[in-house]
């Protein structure tokens, strides 16, 4: 035998030694492996990241149909694999003090679809709807939007591409034929290839820097965690700011500019045309308008799969991908144990069934476990209300974003270490121009006053001093937190691979690394057979 054939054989058996089965990596840590030490990384000063705006003279967020034809095309899921929505808009937005809406009668809402690219044998119809955000002031400018369509095609085969066309054929006015794969089968063996979490996304050249990281993990669905395009960051005349009420504290209402919420969905077109995207609202959705109306963008832009999922809101709804199901909740909307939203989701996690979708994963904006000084212990009464209820289900894993850095918890329940608790990953540094979160509400005169933490839009108050461990007494951890494994001020976005029923790799990728350079790497792994899955009472 030769050298070069002994040399290949021993590769071979390295590179096998190093994988397991389900390709689970030696090497890398687990969560079994925890609870971690926590660690900070050092904050790089260099690396602030270009968190600017486009403009609207940016190619990328311009209009370039004509007519009729849609555009910001996008695809959502519904609950199970045999069924996807296809969103688009037609006609242009007005702004302006005399403003028309369109008549979304006028434009009929199709998509033609099927294996093939050609012919394109399926055909599916749906509803369309104009929306306005409207401002009872003198000198404000009011906007409405194009005819947006929302179009469920069902009865789809799982793990499958499809190829598409929407629009309105009678015109004619059709797109491009675009293409989507739907979810796997639910089922203990059966997932996706990997998930993209992002969140606090906005529509700066971070963000561009994001999303093309994004693009190379090639995932087979985006979960956005609320905080979108960040209109609410300008005025109604399209003067723009990093922080709002520093720089436009005099005016009567908190105006937006609406149109960016049309240059994300431009920009965004290319992705999310292919690749079905999931998004839950956040604070810079809530625009306020005329009647006090709120989240009337979010809720008209995109599809969400409620009625599916048996919620009769748009701020929490549940999907299954494969064997994981996802829980996407409302951090904006009442979540008491009287609330519509906590009584949805006892039933929801009822019905969960763990042989079928091993994997639960809860995702909602506001984090409860965030050691930043920034909104620090803000959702503090959506946890005391809500908190029990998930850890008894034996929730995995949390998203959210909100604070625009990243931080990964150690498992944790009722802010004590517990190896059941879920862990809690905060992912609001996808490089929205209010720029990253630096300051550690553990550090010296950095713990802020209790008064100012409740959430402004939700109120309530319910972060008192904590009355047991470390920090008994006090508002605020004088060090790191125990239950706080990792956190960096990095823009950045997250990938999301589950392997088996027991084992999931997380990995945090940052802008300024190399597409295949992790910052944050670890496997969480279930324990089913040593905490509960469901409550032993209620």
């Amino acid at each position: 035998m030769g050298l070069v054939s002994v040399l290949l054989i021993s590769f071979c058996v390295l590179s096998i030694s190093m994988i397991g089965t389900d390709n689970i990596v030696v090497g890398i840590p687990t969560t079994l492996d925890g609870p971690f030490k926590p660690v900070t990384v050092p904050l790089d000063k260099t690396f602030r990241g270009h968190a600017v705006d486009l403009p609207d003279t940016d190619p990328r967020v311009q209009r370039v149909v004509q007519g009729f034809e849609p555009e910001q095309i996008s695809v959502s899921l519904s609950t199970t694999h045999d069924s996807v929505w296809i969103s688009w808009i037609t006609g242009d937005f007005q702004i302006g003090d005399r403003i028309k809406p369109l008549n979304p009668k006028t434009v009929a809402s199709v998509v033609r679809y099927g294996r093939l690219r050609i012919p394109l044998i399926h055909k599916a119809t749906g509803y369309s709807l104009v929306y306005n955000q409207l401002y009872p002031f003198v000198g404000l400018q009011n906007y409405t939007s194009g005819i947006i369509h929302h179009v469920r095609l069902t009865g789809l085969k799982p793990n499958t591409l499809y190829h598409y066309q929407c629009g309105d054929p009678s015109i004619p006015a059709m797109s491009s034929t675009y293409y989507f794969k739907t979810m796997p089968a639910s089922g203990p063996k059966s997932y996706p290839s990997r998930i993209a979490i992002v969140g606090d996304l906005g529509l700066t050249y971070n963000t561009t820097s994001t999303v093309d990281h994004v693009i190379g993990n090639n995932p087979d669905l985006i979960l956005l965690v609320g905080d979108v395009c960040y209109a609410n960051l300008y005025l109604t005349n399209g003067t723009g700011a990093d922080c709002y009420s520093c720089s436009f504290s005099q005016t009567p209402i908190h105006e937006t500019y609406q149109p960016r919420w049309d240059y994300w969905g431009r920009y965004m077109q290319p992705v999310t045309s292919k690749i079905p995207i999931m998004v839950v609202e956040g604070n810079h959705e809530i625009e306020k308008q005329v009647e006090n109306q709120t989240f009337v963008a979010y809720s008209s832009r995109f599809a969400f799969p409620s009625k599916e999922s048996g919620s009769s809101s748009t701020f929490y709804y549940s999907f299954n991908a494969g064997g994981i199901h996802f829980i996407m909740l409302g951090g904006y909307i009442a979540y008491n144990k009287s609330a519509h939203q906590y009584k949805w989701l006892k039933k929801d996690l009822a019905k969960v069934d763990r042989k079928v979708t091993p994997w639960l994963v809860a995702t909602w904006h506001p984090p409860w476990y965030s050691t930043y000084k920034a909104h620090y212990r803000e959702a503090e009464c959506m946890r005391t209300a809500m908190e029990d209820l998930l850890y008894q289900y034996g929730v995995d894993i949390i998203f959210n974003g909100h604070i625009h850095a990243y931080e990964r918890s150690n498992r944790v329940y009722n802010y004590t270490l517990d190896p059941c608790g879920p862990v809690h990953i905060t992912v609001g540094d996808g490089g929205n121009r209010e720029k990253m979160a630096i300051a550690h509400a553990d550090e010296p005169r950095n713990c802020p006053d209790p008064s100012t933490t409740p959430d402004e839009y939700m109120g309530g108050f319910c972060a008192f001093n904590f009355t047991s461990g470390p920090a008994a007494g006090k508002f605020c951890w004088d060090r790191q937190p125990d239950y706080s494994a990792y956190r960096e001020s990095s823009f950045g976005h997250g990938i999301f691979e589950v392997k088996n029923e027991t084992h999931a790799l997380w990995t945090w990728h940052r802008n300024q690394d190399m597409y295949n350079s992790p910052g944050d790497q670890i496997y969480i792994v279930r324990q089913p057979e040593r905490c509960p899955t469901e409550p032993k009472h209620f």
